[in-house]
């Protein structure tokens, strides 16, 4: 049943894409698919390179060298997590703007009066939005690289030493290669995210693939034409899963060997201690720091001279109300998928892999392959109620927010399922034998075994998807209910009307709550022995 529900949308888009006209896909071919496929290509190869350069550089540096801080670092390298990417836009438009904060500081230290007396770099093009993004994103790569040079076995770069082979000729030819499948997942994170990204492209004048989706449906109301785009996009998203699953198939190689002690921290000089702070600290100042200090900055001087916006509480409930169903959904259907893999109900791999196929998917196509098997749903209902009462019932799912909770389930049904069956991979099978030999039912199992040892497991899967359900943007934008707004579209709406700091307080509620996994990330992250 849960993995129907991950495939209905995927194969009413193939259906919907095959109603369009046989001009639509050569018309779409012409004139909008080369331009925005020419900006997701640079878009996601700047964003991976960057990426993959700061998150390798930092990881490697924290992981196998000492200096003053890092200990600071190891934890706040994470930071940038927290804030969604298109918040990270918001910020940055509104900040560098020529009467913005910054060159406003700039002129005054520098002793400048006119804003043409300073030049900085423009952030809405397509070179600021892959710094912008990569600010963001090379977490993904830093967790996958710090956990794969932590396990590289301390005998290896030991062994190089005695050779004579200097630090950076280790790194290069040893530690770097041993850590690429890791690294490779890492990457392949965040460019599943820079594809899914609509509101920082759009804010800063990119148009992707996801932006085109958007603008087809909504701006040019061809929905036939917005599913066809979505399925070469999805084909760009299942192409990327192939990559990850490719790199995820030497992740252990990375370990060769039982690690006979903790790698020794080499101690840096003054001059390359000062070189390693700064590596690290620029992250975590233009990724996290700056952003969020704007942030906190413009929320305080609306409340000054504004007040609270008058909705934000109200938005603050319908986001709260959203994502905690859709929190509870996703982790009930992973639970569920969880106990019938431990319990032999399943007997393949397979139901997982595809409830799990999801994440993968943006939240434009989801939108658009939910559409049309709700509103189908919903218009059979009204007019069989017309039909027997002679009362149409209207919009039952699509507009109830029924269907934002189905995306919602079906882009993060991954996270409880992967989570929880790692979770049952820690409990012994010697403790459900033991129970079944005392009488007790399979249900009884789960009740009084599984679910109070799952417990941990539970609460970082629930943790996780509701965050991330509170900073989805693209589903939410597309499939909430008419009049009903939440953080994220009420960030959005700002920003796209240039208000920016009436939507600095809801913006800072979303940062606010994304530090909790954050938190939690850096502390499950941290190795027993440092």
């Amino acid at each position: 049943m849960v993995v129907c529900v991950v495939m209905l949308p995927l194969a009413a888009l193939i259906w919907t894409a095959a109603k369009g006209s046989g001009d639509l896909w050569p018309h779409l071919v012409r004139n909008v698919v080369p331009h925005a496929l020419t900006e997701t290509v640079l878009l996601s190869l700047g964003v991976g390179v960057l990426a993959g350069v700061i998150g390798t550089g930092t990881a490697w540096l924290v992981a196998v060298c000492r200096f003053p801080g890092r200990g600071i670092f190891e934890w706040a390298l994470l930071l940038p997590l927290a804030i969604p990417t298109y918040i990270q836009a918001f910020v940055y438009v509104d900040a560098v703007h020529p009467l913005g904060p910054i060159p406003t500081l700039i002129r005054s230290l520098l002793g400048m009066t006119s804003p043409r007396d300073l030049w900085l770099p423009e952030v809405r093009n397509l070179p600021g939005c892959i710094v912008l993004l990569g600010l963001v994103l090379y977490p993904y790569v830093y967790l996958a690289a710090r956990a794969a040079f932590l396990v590289q076995t301390a005998s290896v770069l030991d062994a190089a030493r005695t050779l004579g082979v200097g630090a950076g000729e280790a790194f290069f030819r040893i530690a770097l290669p041993l850590a690429r499948p890791a690294i490779v997942v890492g990457v392949t994170l965040a460019l599943m995210e820079t594809v899914n990204d609509v509101g920082a492209s759009e804010f800063l004048g990119v148009q992707t693939l996801t932006l085109s989706i958007y603008s087809t449906w909504l701006n040019r109301s061809s929905l036939p034409g917005a599913a066809q785009i979505a399925l070469f996009m999805l084909a760009i998203m299942f192409a990327l899963v192939l990559v990850e699953r490719w790199g995820r198939r030497h992740l252990n190689a990375s370990a060769i060997g039982a690690r006979s002690h903790s790698p020794v921290r080499r101690a840096l000089g003054r001059g390359q201690a000062g070189l390693a702070i700064t590596a690290c600290l620029i992250p975590v100042l233009l990724g996290f720091v700056l952003p969020a200090g704007h942030l906190v900055h413009t929320a305080w001087l609306r409340w000054q001279f504004h007040g609270i916006p008058e909705n934000i509480w109200q938005e603050a409930a319908n986001t709260a109300l959203l994502a905690g169903l859709g929190t509870l959904t996703a982790v009930g259907g992973g639970l569920v998928i969880a106990v019938a893999l431990r319990t032999n109900a399943l007997r393949s791999g397979l139901v997982p892999r595809l409830a799990s196929l999801g994440y993968a998917v943006p939240g434009t196509v989801l939108a658009v392959g939910l559409l049309v098997p709700l509103a189908a749903f919903d218009n059979a209902v009204s007019a069989l109620s017309a039909q027997l009462t002679g009362v149409p019932t209207g919009l039952l799912l699509s507009g109830s927010g029924v269907a934002l909770v189905l995306a919602y389930v079906i882009r993060f049904l991954a996270i409880p399922v992967g989570g929880l069956e790692a979770g049952f991979g820690r409990i012994s099978g010697t403790l459900d034998m033991a129970a079944r030999s005392l009488g007790e039912k399979p249900g009884g199992v789960v009740r009084r075994i599984h679910l109070p040892l799952l417990r941990p497991a539970l609460g970082t899967a629930a943790l996780l998807v509701f965050v991330d359900c509170m900073k989805e943007l693209p589903a939410t934008l597309m499939l909430r209910p008419l009049n009903f707004e939440t953080l994220a579209s009420h960030v959005y709406g700002e920003a796209a009307r240039g208000t920016y700091e009436d939507g600095a307080l809801a913006a800072l509620l979303i940062v606010l709550v994304g530090l909790a996994p954050v938190i939690l990330l850096a502390r499950l992250s941290r190795p027993r022995q440092d």
